[in-house]
This record gives structure tokens, sequence and C-alpha cells, in this order.
């Protein structure tokens, strides 16, 4: 499973973890994302949303 918001398309993003000695080594965040029943043009379907977009109302959840 991808971790990829279907809404605003976010995904993984990559950037070093950076010791208290300066010591660098690679990292990966990854976004909240849960599957969710949202209401798409009139009918329910089930996507994948990050929580910012939740949150934001940009989705529709169905009851």
């Amino acid at each position: 499973m991808a971790r990829v918001c279907d809404v605003c398309n976010k995904g993984l993003a990559f950037g070093n973890k950076v010791s208290h000695s300066n010591r660098k080594a690679k990292r990966v965040w990854a976004p909240n994302i849960k599957r969710v029943r949202v209401v798409v043009n009139g009918s329910h379907k089930t996507i994948k949303v990050c929580t910012r977009c939740l949150r934001s109302g940009k989705v529709e959840r169905a009851l």
C-alpha cells in the first residue's frame, strides 16, 4: 500500500537524522494516512486520506 494521500498527493519525505554530534543518517517521514469512507459524486467510496485533509474538511465523510 503506497503511503500517499488520494486528495493532496502528500507522500513520503526524505532527509537526514542529525545526532547531537552532527552525524547524519538517512531517514523517512511518512504522512499520517487513514482509510476513510467518503462521499464522492453522491456515492460512498473508501480512499486513503491524510489527517490534515480530514481536519481541514477537504473530504465529506460517509456516515
